[in-house]
């Protein structure tokens, strides 16, 4: 049995599958991305029903069982992916396991910094998904309300030059979301990365019970990152992408 409900925007929707005995078995958001959690075959057909009545979905993400379930179900009718992303290790930190790095000056990023990130974030996002959210006047305004909220993170140089960025995301009481994590490309080979993700994670530990990510398994160097800073691989998520 789904039942729904309105997230913080308009068109956002999330809807939940209860069994006979009223336990959540599923959950999705509906948005401009669909994100599933389901734990068994009738709420992820529950969820495959009430997907058609979303096609402008931008993609399907969540563990793999769920999503790879999911996609079985609608592909007849929906549009076919343009990018699949079958193997997504998902990782947690916890403050116990974050490895001993030296400080650095990482903080969260102010409103007159909005270009410099949407440019930074916008060229992760043509490297890794082959378009380019630049070219929508409304993404550098998607930023800068980020900014405001306080999710954007960076460390930048003396001379005004960014070393290394990320923000936070999805949080619940058990976790919350690193996304977007970026160090410019004449920048890399430094450590920059190591020291400014944990710095960030220390701060983000004094309200967050654990930090969480995930990664395309074929960053092997990002990876390595994660892992060397006490990540502890927890699962495996994919992502389809929609054109």
């Amino acid at each position: 049995m789904l039942e729904g409900g309105h997230g913080s925007a308009a068109l956002d929707e999330i809807v939940l599958n209860r069994d006979f005995r009223g336990r959540v078995t599923g959950l999705a958001y509906f948005g401009m991305q669909l994100v599933i959690a389901a734990d068994d075959d009738a709420a992820i057909d529950a969820i495959a029903v009430e997907a058609r009545k979303h096609r402008a979905l931008r993609s399907f993400v969540g563990p793999k069982d769920a999503v790879d379930g999911l996609w079985q179900r609608v592909r007849v009718w929906h549009a076919q992916p343009a990018i699949v992303r079958a193997e997504q290790p998902l990782y947690v930190l916890s403050p116990e396991t974050l490895a001993d790095e030296p400080d650095v000056d990482v903080r969260h990023a102010r409103e007159d910094e909005a270009l410099l990130i949407a440019d930074h974030s916008g060229a992760m996002i043509l490297g890794e998904l082959g378009y380019d959210p630049r070219v929508n006047g409304g993404y550098t305004a998607g930023v800068r309300r980020a900014i405001a909220h306080g999710i954007w993170w960076v460390w930048i140089d003396a001379q005004g030059e960014l070393r290394f960025q990320c923000n936070v995301g999805p949080r619940t009481r058990a976790t919350a979301q690193i996304q977007g994590v970026w160090t410019p490309p004449d920048r890399r080979g430094h450590g920059y990365a190591s020291l400014a993700l944990a710095a960030i994670a220390r701060r983000l530990f004094a309200t967050e019970a654990t930090l969480s990510l995930y990664v395309n398994d074929f960053n092997t160097a990002a990876i390595a990152l994660y892992e060397r800073l006490g990540f502890t691989r927890v699962g495996t998520f994919a992502t389809y992408l929609f054109p």
